[in-house]
């Protein structure tokens, strides 16, 4: 089976049932070794969404990890906008942390089983290939995943590494935006609001809406084109060219700061055109289109595909950060179209860019139910002292001892 690689979920899952969109599925029953949970599962993702049942099965890959190895698996059952016309995958990898894995964290994800079982270091590496290609189309980009290491030549130059700030997602801390070597000038809390997060699964590079639109507007302010169809920038339209053409000299190159493992410095990976202006579409003999390959996002800053084309990622859980290195498969028409530079001082950013309000998923869920909680108990104790008979009840007169004892429920709701 062939299998998604995904770094924003927590759940291994692949289709259990004939579905339209796939060529190949697993059936449980023509396994002697499948163990069901008996538990249902549901996932939903930006995009997309399956509802399946947990169970174990032994898992052996072709290349690399010798032997057998038993692995939580989810068989889908049910999905929307998940398995795709066109799409060559079976089902998803999600290498995320346990926190996010559901039903919930207590089911191994299939890493932490890797590396409990194959006794390998607690870090994987991924080199996303794919660079000034077509996004749709015949053929595939190639890559690697590596589970237990760094391969030295997937990469040139150094690795820079930037501290995970939570482990659930790997949440990075974002300290600046810049457009054509110019700063967009925002709070870094803007970068940052309510997750900056590193997720092969997501195909784009997401924006938060405040910082999105300022990219737009640097973009279309300092590209050699005047006018410009606001549907481009949102996705709605494709901006077309003459195959003889290569428009990507139009447009001015992206870099995104990260705090490096020393707070006071940080690091930049900066994208050209080639990665956020992406070919897309033919049409006829002379016509060559293209996508905006950055959207608005409501709930995070993901670095997605479009930008981890250019990079080997290295997500070293053991040492708690995410590193960058520039990839050689990130070339177009043999000129790199990715670049990493530093160290820079961190003296013009503040020293947390983080908020604190960052709460997580589960977090959100034990707050909700303690606050269910409370409300049920004050509910209950109203419902008593309405049911105390008046006869009971004793009226306070000035002379009367206010203690803890006495005074604790009439006091509180006064």
């Amino acid at each position: 089976l062939n299998i998604l690689v995904d770094t924003g979920s927590s759940n291994f899952a692949v289709a259990g049932v004939p579905d339209p969109d796939v060529t190949s599925y697993f059936d449980p029953e023509l396994s002697s070794t499948y163990r069901s949970e008996g538990i249902e599962v549901t996932v939903k993702y930006s995009q997309g969404s399956w509802t399946g049942v947990l169970g174990t099965d032994v898992i052996t890959m072709p290349k690399g990890l010798h032997g057998s190895y038993t692995i939580n698996i989810a068989t889908i059952l049910e999905s929307e906008n998940f398995f795709l016309p066109g799409v060559k995958w079976h089902g998803i990898l999600g290498l995320a942390y346990d926190a996010l894995a559901k039903p919930s964290s207590s089911v191994e994800t299939f890493f932490d089983s890797l590396v409990r079982q194959a006794k390998i270091p607690n870090i994987f590496s991924l080199q996303m290939c794919g660079a000034g290609l077509p996004v749709s189309g015949s053929g595939t980009n190639g890559g690697s995943l590596l589970l237990g290491g760094i391969e030295p030549s997937l990469y040139t130059g150094d690795i820079w590494y930037t501290p995970i700030k939570e482990e659930w997602y790997y949440q990075v801390e974002i300290l600046k935006l810049e457009v054509g070597g110019q700063n967009l000038e925002l709070d870094c809390r803007e970068y940052n609001a309510d997750k900056a997060i590193v997720d092969s699964g997501t195909t784009l590079l997401r924006l938060p809406e405040k910082v999105f639109s300022a990219v737009v507007q640097a973009i279309a302010r300092t590209s050699l084109i005047q006018e410009f169809s606001s549907g481009f920038w949102t996705g709605l339209q494709l901006a077309c060219w003459d195959r003889t053409e290569k428009p990507w000299s139009l447009f001015p190159k992206l870099s995104i700061y990260l705090r490096d493992e020393n707070s006071s410095r940080s690091f930049r990976i900066s994208i050209l055109p080639q990665l956020y202006i992406q070919p897309i579409l033919v049409i006829g003999e002379n016509l060559q289109c293209y996508r905006f390959g950055i959207s608005s996002s409501t709930n995070a800053l993901v670095i997605g595909a479009t930008v981890m084309e250019g990079f080997y990622v290295i997500f070293d859980r053991a040492q708690r950060r995410v590193g960058f290195a520039v990839s050689p498969c990130a070339e177009v028409d043999g000129s790199p179209v990715s670049e990493i530079e530093g160290p820079f001082s961190t003296a013009d950013v503040a020293s947390n860019c983080v908020s604190s309000l960052s709460f997580h998923e589960p977090v959100l869920w034990i707050a909700s139910y303690a606050l269910m909680s409370l409300c049920g108990i004050i509910l209950l104790v109203l419902i008593v002292l309405l049911l105390i008979p008046p006869r009971c009840q004793h009226r306070y007169t000035d002379n009367d001892v206010v203690n803890d004892e006495s005074s604790l429920v009439r006091h509180r709701w006064k």
